[in-house]
């Protein structure tokens, strides 16, 4: 309880209060304050009922302040942490999927209070929404809260989410779809572009992506320094990727094996010359000197980057006029490693052109089988079996 007292400063009737706070837990010691200058005695009781409030939710005990904090507020605590351990895009990926689906969910609600039934059918509502690889993102994310609050003593040593049934998606029959083109469906796309002219630049970015097995934002990325024409070969040392708000950032590969310098074959080097003249000559009518700090693809009205969205857009419309099957840009990466199996490239090799860490990477996820080197291995096979 506060008492209010009256006083005179300057002429001007003031208020000021003096109250007792109560006994701090932490230390034992009994805490009052007073506070002068109010204009009035309603202005002061306001003030003094706010600190009091505050020092009583400063003072809980910790089994009653765990009560009561919130999965939101864990997550706040947690996120600044996880984003000192990781790159920025990944971090801005991250903290949009709290935002937009996991605090949506849980964000308001008692971590202690938070039940395995209630995570599952979140689990299960994220699973309608992206079935095939977001929703066990965001459950893992979930769990890792759920940690964090574990080892910060706010909830018991048991993670609720770790009792959730994940659900699978069902596999139909059939022959499943592949990511990729071979030789000769690669050879039919580059016809179509070489077609139109006004696509030259298209034809550029697709034929380096093809015969170099760099990553999309690998190569928007590229300076004209990072091309040895000398060499004939490309450096891998930077990526494109998008920051917070989806500002378009640059930068550095994920591991030491994205740093890489990959070959180029002659054809490829040529008709990067050929786009470098082109380019050249476009600059210099703006005003624009071309030099190696000119990324190899510029953005729209001079700017420095493309959107990370454009070569989707370029496949998308390209393959929608002919008879190729659908792929990704990022089927142009598992094209060349294909090709490299193919070619009989050494898987080592490989995996260094690719920038794996680890070799599994290669074998598990882009050496696909092409027809040609399946009817190979059989005649390889039937030869051997008749001597």
């Amino acid at each position: 309880m506060a008492t209010i007292h009256q006083y005179e400063k300057n002429g001007k009737k003031l208020y000021g209060f003096k109250g007792f706070l109560g006994v701090e837990k932490s230390t034992g010691k009994k805490r009052s304050i007073s506070r002068n200058g109010f204009k009035t005695k309603k202005e002061a009781k306001l003030v003094f009922a706010r600190i009091k409030l505050q020092f009583d939710k400063d003072n809980l005990a910790p089994v009653d302040r765990n009560d009561k904090i919130t999965f939101g507020e864990v997550y706040n605590q947690w996120f600044p942490i996880y984003s000192s351990t990781v790159r920025i895009s990944t971090s801005s990926r991250v903290e949009g999927m709290f935002k937009n689906h996991i605090l949506p969910e849980f964000g308001s609600m008692f971590i202690k209070n938070i039940t395995i039934d209630q995570i599952q059918a979140a689990v299960n509502q994220w699973f309608e929404i992206a079935p095939k690889r977001n929703y066990k993102k965001w459950y893992q994310l979930t769990s890792r809260i759920f940690q964090f609050a574990i080892k910060r003593r706010y909830i018991d040593a048991f993670n609720p989410a770790s009792a959730v049934t994940l659900p699978k998606v069902k596999i139909n029959p059939g022959v499943k779809k592949q990511n990729f083109w071979d030789k000769y469906q690669l050879r039919k796309f580059f016809q179509i572009l070489e077609q139109d002219d006004s696509k030259f630049e298209q034809y550029v970015l697709f034929r380096l992506l093809a015969y170099s097995g760099i990553r999309r934002g690998e190569c928007l990325a590229l300076s004209w320094s990072d091309i040895d024409f000398d060499k004939q070969s490309v450096n891998i040392n930077k990526t494109l990727t998008q920051g917070e708000k989806g500002k378009t950032i640059v930068e550095p590969p994920k591991t030491q094996a994205g740093y890489r310098e990959i070959p180029l074959d002659s054809e490829t080097l040529k008709i990067l010359q050929n786009w470098k003249a082109i380019l050249r000559k476009s600059l210099f009518m703006n005003g624009v000197p071309l030099d190696g700090n000119t990324t190899v693809f510029p953005g729209k009205y001079l700017k420095k980057y493309k959107s990370l969205n454009t070569p989707g857009k370029w496949l998308t419309e390209i393959i929608s006029h002919s008879d190729l099957p659908k792929i990704t840009v990022h089927g142009f990466r598992k094209s060349y490693c294909t090709a490299l199996f193919a070619a009989g490239v050494p898987v080592k090799e490989a995996q260094r052109r690719m920038g794996h860490d680890d070799v599994r990477t290669t074998l598990d996820v882009y050496t696909y089988v092409t027809k040609e080197t399946v009817n190979k291995s059989s005649q390889q096979f039937d030869k051997y079996m008749q001597n």
